[in-house]
């Protein structure tokens, strides 16, 4: 049996897909759709204040393409807190014009490829570990999220291999993420046992060109080439509560 690595891990986190149903919103009455809409946007700005949690983070954006019209995503320290918030979301009249096709439940993770012996962390390890496991959402207008998994096929089965091997893939395939330090930031939610697939990866880039760069370089790495599994991306711009109403007016700038 080859050896598991050690996590570590912070904040869970829920993905939360929404399509809207733009026939059954123009039903409503101009008076009703004003009131959904504050009321969404009051819920958008408690949730980003963390007003139901210690601490957390939350945030909104707009997809581009079918899978999806918002992906609400909230990351608090418990799972009791997503669920409170789904429910709170599900009793709004914007949730009544939604349809949920996609969510994933996951928890913030740092893998630890490292010895066993456990040596002392400098304070910049423990602030650099602190950002990974409660990470708050930054301020940039793009994101993608994905989920993955990695392969048990044969030869090709990333949990046969040995412990040092998979630390040298992992080290060589984060390399590459470092290197767009400034460009893209990078959350990685572990989910085995809460959802389908391993792993989350939601990337967040000041523009949106370098997600593409990334994941590209990342696919020829062999962590990824030879032992990943992906699902489907979800890609979209970050949205502030107060333009939710321009959005659903079609006034997105």
């Amino acid at each position: 049996m080859s050896e598991a690595h050690r996590t570590l891990e912070g904040w869970y986190a829920l993905h939360d897909v929404r399509s809207i149903d733009w026939r059954a919103w123009k039903a409503f009455a101009p008076k009703e759709q004003e009131e959904a809409v504050a009321e969404a946007e009051a819920f958008f700005r408690r949730a980003a204040s963390v007003d139901d949690a210690p601490e957390g983070s939350s945030g909104v954006y707009a997809l581009l393409g079918h899978k999806g019209d918002l992906m609400i995503l909230h990351l608090r320290p418990k799972m009791d807190d997503l669920l409170r918030l789904e429910v709170e979301f599900a009793q709004t009249a914007l949730a009544q014009v939604t349809k949920r096709t996609y969510s994933y439940v996951s928890v913030t993770e740092l893998g630890q490829y490292t010895s066993e012996e456990e040596k002392a962390r400098t304070p910049q390890e423990e602030a650099f570990i602190a950002r990974r496991l409660k990470p708050v959402i930054p301020d940039m207008p793009y994101v993608s999220f994905y989920p993955m998994s990695k392969k048990r096929d044969g030869d090709d089965n990333w949990y046969s291999l040995p412990m040092e091997e998979r630390r040298t893939l992992m080290y060589a395939h984060g390399a590459i993420g470092r290197a767009y330090r400034g460009e893209v930031q990078q959350m990685i939610t572990g989910s085995m046992g809460y959802d389908d697939w391993e792993w989350g990866v939601t990337l967040y880039a000041v523009d949106a060109l370098p997600i593409k760069k990334i994941v590209q370089e990342m696919r020829f790495d062999e962590a990824s080439a030879r032992y990943g599994l992906f699902g489907s991306f979800y890609f979209g711009l970050r949205i502030e509560p107060e333009t939710l109403s321009d959005m659903m007016a079609g006034r997105l700038r």
